[in-house]
């Protein structure tokens, strides 16, 4: 004697199908995919060239100064005003081990909206600046003398 469970004879089936749940993780997978660097944009500047440069990844803990062409500023993707500058990475940076600040500003920004930004950082007390620029293209190796 033999138990019946459905099965083939058409009765309930008790067993999972995960197909449409593959389906749907797959989905929200590209979606992700697609939207995350969208994300992480920030200030649209046009960054200048440079040949010698090192590659570094963007982190969500970076602090990062933008300066448009217009010379509009933005502390971390935040609109802020010349003379609020020094206050407000002082606050940003009070309890971070690492003060480094990074500047991007735009390549037809004038040479002395990226020196006042500088002054201010420096009066916040911040020695490590970096600032940010596009690789030049066709330069991978001239860094490096091969």
């Amino acid at each position: 004697m033999a138990m019946d469970l459905g099965g083939a004879k058409g009765g309930v089936k008790s067993d999972i199908n995960v197909t449409p749940l593959c389906d749907v993780m797959l989905v929200l997978l590209i979606i992700m995919m697609i939207v995350a660097p969208l994300l992480q944009q920030g200030v649209s500047v046009k960054l200048p060239v440079a040949g010698n440069t090192v590659d570094k990844p963007e982190t969500q803990d970076q602090t990062v100064i933008a300066i448009a062409a217009n010379k509009d500023m933005y502390l971390n993707a935040k609109p802020v005003r010349e003379a609020e500058l020094a206050t407000k990475i002082n606050e940003l940076l009070e309890n971070k081990k690492e003060k480094v600040v990074l500047i991007k500003a735009d390549e037809d920004v004038e040479y002395s909206a990226v020196m006042a930004a500088m002054d201010q950082l420096r009066q916040a007390g911040i020695e490590d600046i970096g600032l940010v620029t596009e690789r030049k293209k066709g330069a991978e190796g001239a860094a490096g003398g091969r």
